[in-house]
């Protein structure tokens, strides 16, 4: 197996240490393992492909890192063609929330998950992804929980 070194703050290496050992892991290698395979499955759904989709993406960061919010403005304007709706808010005294509405196809959205996920001093990314070309009575509801991903840092 090949050996990888990885950057990270100490705080999240405490936390995967913590996490490994609660679940009976055999130790962090064997968490980002599990949780880069969740990663790059999260958007092979075969139930997804080839539908137009619509995804609620929520990103919070600390209000005096300028450089997220910049970030944010510069992706809504890249994928203004999948950006449907955007909404920005200030919780509590030092925080920021941005929320994208997109439509889409899974490509497209999980493009663009990818770059908010990559922005660096985002505190918490969040998604759902839902399909919007099937609605009728009792598609919503099935399909509702599908696709949903949460990535904390």
């Amino acid at each position: 197996m090949t050996v990888v070194s990885v950057s990270m703050p100490e705080d999240l290496l405490n936390r995967i240490d913590e996490f490994a050992d609660e679940h009976g892991y055999t130790g962090r290698s064997e968490v980002v393992r599990e949780a880069s395979r969740n990663l790059l499955g999260e958007f092979e759904d075969a139930k997804l492909e080839d539908r137009d989709l619509m995804a609620v993406v929520t990103v919070l960061f600390n209000y005096e890192t300028t450089s997220v919010e910049e970030r944010m403005m510069h992706l809504r304007h890249e994928h203004e063609h999948l950006v449907a709706s955007n909404f920005h808010s200030h919780v509590g005294s030092h925080y920021c929330m941005e929320l994208f509405v997109l439509e889409g196809d899974l490509t497209a959205i999980s493009t663009f998950v990818g770059k908010i996920r990559a922005t660096k001093d985002t505190l918490s990314v969040d998604y759902s992804v839902m399909p919007v070309d099937e609605f009728g009575p009792g598609t919503l509801e099935a399909e509702m929980g599908h696709g949903h991903g949460h990535d904390d840092e």
